[in-house]
């Protein structure tokens, strides 16, 4: 009875190993993000300015390749004023091949959950927007991103307000990726349980 109670428990806390996960941050800078008529939204010519691990560290501090996105129609308010997009558009995240960074597609990805946050009153009286979400994809490595992964650029418009095209200031994109180990030790966890109730059945 007791080495039952013991598989039991370890059956629930075998899949909490596959939430352990590493995320990886790409920064980038300047570019040009301009309107559509439909109100969506296409960031061109930004700088991957560095491409950092976690927990593990930079991986590339500088020239580290370039990012692009075109966000869903807006769906809410405005663009002078904030507002909401639809989901879907697309994100590109290309690696220069240079300083630490590997060369080609590193993430592509889908927009859901995408807001655009007027915040006035900053210094001397400029305005700032925010844009953030969701985003789900693939990585390079072949992981399918489903949930965790943020995105979110900042840019100031001077006193004006959003008007249809900006200098982007900066940006990240957070891609959360489960680790490698964690899902081979699931996968073993499992296999091993298995094993262990077949042996229960037979006797």
């Amino acid at each position: 009875m007791k080495r039952i109670l013991v598989l039991a428990v370890l059956a629930l806390a075998l899949p909490m190993a596959v939430f352990a996960s590493s995320s990886i941050d790409y920064s980038n800078s300047g570019g040009t993000l301009t309107a559509s008529t439909t109100g969506s939204l296409t960031l061109s010519g930004s700088d991957v300015s560095q491409i950092r691990d976690f927990p593990g560290g930079i991986i590339c501090a500088s020239g580290c390749g370039s990012i692009s996105f075109t966000t869903g129609a807006l769906l809410t308010g405005s663009l002078a004023m904030g507002g909401t997009f639809a989901d879907g558009g697309s994100i590109t995240i290309t690696g220069s091949g240079m300083n630490g960074a590997a060369s080609g597609v590193l993430f592509t990805g889908t927009f859901s959950n995408l807001k655009w946050t007027l915040m006035p009153g900053g210094v001397n009286g400029t305005n700032s927007y925010n844009l953030s979400g969701n985003v789900t994809g693939t990585t390079a490595s072949g992981f399918k991103v489903t949930s965790g992964t943020e995105f979110q650029l900042t840019l100031n418009t001077g006193k004006g307000y959003f008007d249809g095209a900006v200098d982007v200031g900066s940006g990240d994109t957070i891609v959360v990726v489960p680790e490698p180990g964690s899902l081979g030790l699931l996968g073993t966890g499992l296999i091993g349980l298995a094993g262990v109730v077949r042996r229960k059945l037979k006797a």
